[in-house]
């Protein structure tokens, strides 16, 4: 296997920044040096002058919908896969909601065997729960699975679980992370029936936020945050989209002794309710993105650390799709290619550090879902790494997207941060826009 050494670099990792090199043997890494120790460059190993440039661990995205399989005509494991290795993320979480569903070890087993042929990163599946299947959830091995997959509201591929009973069984008796989509159905449904009698089924997209509004979700995340602690249940909470919500979280218990932990995404730190005139159902997601003052919020909690993990909930639909009536238009939009060059404006605007973005996007995820020697930069762990250039401009456009549906929300956006190269497993997958033909990433390990 080539190793590498990758020089002159502003290491960012574990809160702090230096300048240094990076030694890569045999799929992990070998050495960490400072600026001004001897590196010695062994006979069988390529050097990569990083001078310019940021090294930081691979992102590890919590919270992705590749669409494999079933629904291949939006994504799939390869297309998506090659896309998040672009944007910098190493290794993913695929939720279930695909056709079949993910909601039983066979089917599960089905998905991992695939992405051990395609996926360019590595990669980890939910187990998807329903009011049915909880002797499926409690056969789950929780150092193989990341973890379970709770949609308490109803979204695309229709995976509600509501049954009162259904949630307490698995709450009490789940031996591993319950992520949960928080979104409150009775509240949605009065909201949809108000608006349809008021516009039809041409309801303009711009009340989305008002349908899946902001009440709809507080209560159904309030609803599992009661649950978890009357279970003592280990709760992941998905993308929180208000204000509202910040308030059953909590930044005064340090990351590793919390219960109770949760995600934002990408589009609810960037857009905001009025771009809904300008972009349309390209921004419509679940749940809502909602107005200013919520991500302005969110920015905040993000922060202050009563958000934890930034994700994407990357989710591709075709523009075809998108283009129907707003009850006919599918939530989701694609994101794993741009989601770190997004976030690294926040950093050029002033508003986050560089650490703290590596925190929430790298070492976060890796620790609420205690993966095995992944999300740091640390001698002997996998050598999941990433090379940005801050100084790079370049502008989303349809010639160098890569998601198999060919759009972004963020087309015609320029960015000044560029991923330029990254590595997964020790392995050169991406370089300067170009694929090198590597082996396929590896199933994720939790140390659980």
């Amino acid at each position: 296997m080539t190793g590498y050494c990758i020089q002159n670099a502003l290491i960012v990792n574990e809160g702090i920044s230096f300048n240094g090199s990076l030694l890569i043997r045999n799929g992990r890494i070998d050495r960490i040096f400072r600026q001004g120790e001897t590196v010695t460059v062994p006979d069988d190993t390529i050097a990569l002058d990083a001078t310019g440039k940021i090294l930081i661990p691979g992102v590890i995205d919590d919270h992705v919908h590749f669409r494999e399989p079933g629904l291949t005509h939006k994504g799939d494991i390869t297309s998506e896969s090659r896309a998040a290795v672009a944007g910098g993320i190493t290794s993913f979480m695929d939720m279930p909601n695909t056709l079949p569903q993910t909601i039983n070890l066979s089917l599960l087993e089905e998905k991992y065997a695939r992405a051990s042929t395609v996926s360019a990163a590595n990669y980890s599946f939910y187990v998807g729960a329903t009011n049915e299947n909880l002797a499926e959830i409690l056969l789950t091995d929780p150092k193989k699975v990341c973890g379970i997959k709770i949609f308490m509201g109803a979204s695309t591929g229709n995976m509600l679980t509501d049954d009162s009973r259904a949630l307490a069984g698995i709450f009490s008796r789940s031996p591993m992370l319950l992520a949960v989509h928080c979104e409150d159905e009775i509240t949605i449904r009065h909201n949809a029936a108000i608006m349809k009698e008021k516009y039809g089924q041409d309801v303009p997209v711009k009340f989305h936020p008002e349908i899946r509004s902001a009440e709809a979700c507080y209560k159904s995340s309030s609803l599992a945050v009661e649950l978890a602690k009357k279970h003592n249940a280990r709760l992941h909470v998905l993308h929180l989209s208000t204000r509202m919500e910040l308030s059953l979280f909590n930044n005064d218990t340090p990351r590793s002794s919390k219960r109770i932990t949760a995600e934002v995404c990408i589009h609810h730190l960037i857009f905001n309710a009025d771009d809904y005139s300008r972009l349309g159902n390209r921004i419509k997601w679940n749940p809502a993105i909602k107005s200013e003052e919520d991500r302005i919020a969110l920015i905040k909690a993000l922060q202050d650390g009563t958000l934890d993990i930034v994700a994407t909930d990357h989710a591709p639909h075709t523009l075809e799709e998108k283009r129907n009536s707003y009850f006919k238009t599918p939530s989701g939009g694609p994101l794993v290619q741009h989601s770190l060059s997004a976030m690294l404006e926040f950093y050029r605007q002033g508003i986050l550090s560089l650490e703290l973005i590596i925190d929430r996007m790298c070492h976060a995820p890796a620790d609420i879902f205690c993966i095995e020697d992944r999300g740091y930069i640390r001698e002997g762990y996998y050598a999941d790494i990433v090379l940005v250039d801050l100084n790079k401009p370049w502008t989303v456009h349809a010639d160098n997207i890569l998601y198999k549906c060919n759009w972004s929300p963020f087309e015609g956006q320029s960015f000044h941060a560029k991923v330029t190269h990254t590595f997964v497993n020790g392995n050169l997958v991406f370089e300067n826009d170009m694929f090198h033909n590597t082996p396929p990433g590896m199933r994720l390990i939790f140390n659980r």
